[in-house]
């Protein structure tokens, strides 16, 4: 601690400066493969996600249930399909 502050206050760098910045970065120029189970998941969650729109459209007026059943499904589509979009549009 005391090092640190004595460096603080005469501002003085420490001995290994010049050689803790980073010289050089390399970036991969091909793409990762996606994984086809995460591929599958994907398919089985949009199955899902139409199973139970078709079960809320269909249990909504079956039960009488006072709202539309609309408020169930839009979100769960946005939601979805914004889940799906960042998976296939990441980089």
């Amino acid at each position: 601690m005391f090092p640190n502050l004595l460096r603080l206050i005469t501002r003085k760098p420490p001995a290994s400066y010049d050689r803790s910045f980073v010289e050089e970065v390399r970036v991969p120029r091909e793409r990762r493969r996606r994984n086809p189970k995460i591929d599958r998941l994907f398919a089985v969650g949009w199955i899902l996600v139409a199973l139970k729109t078709a079960f809320v459209i269909w249990a909504v007026p079956r039960y009488h249930i006072p709202f539309s059943a609309m408020w169930v499904v839009i979100p769960t589509l946005i939601f979805a399909a914004l889940c799906t979009a960042l998976y296939y549009w990441r980089r």
